[in-house]
């Protein structure tokens, strides 16, 4: 399935989003969809490193959002 992934930065005073990046990619399923983004909050150009993501596939379905795991940072 084709997936939209966006990167964002958390403002802790009151959780305001700013997005740093996305990317659309290919994912097999659910589970696969988050290694491919977790994968890509690494490896991607982006301005800042983001803290957190949403994964929704092409009709605009959310699949995933949280966090941004440190691993690998």
């Amino acid at each position: 399935m084709k997936i939209m992934i966006e990167f964002y930065r958390t403002r802790v005073k009151d959780d305001a989003h700013a997005t740093v990046g996305r990317a659309m990619s290919d994912a097999i399923d659910r589970k696969d969809a988050i290694e491919v983004a977790r994968s890509l909050s690494v490896t991607l150009s982006m301005p800042q490193r983001p803290d957190g993501m949403m994964i929704t596939d092409m009709t605009g379905q959310m699949l995933y959002t949280g966090i941004v795991d440190a691993v690998g940072r």
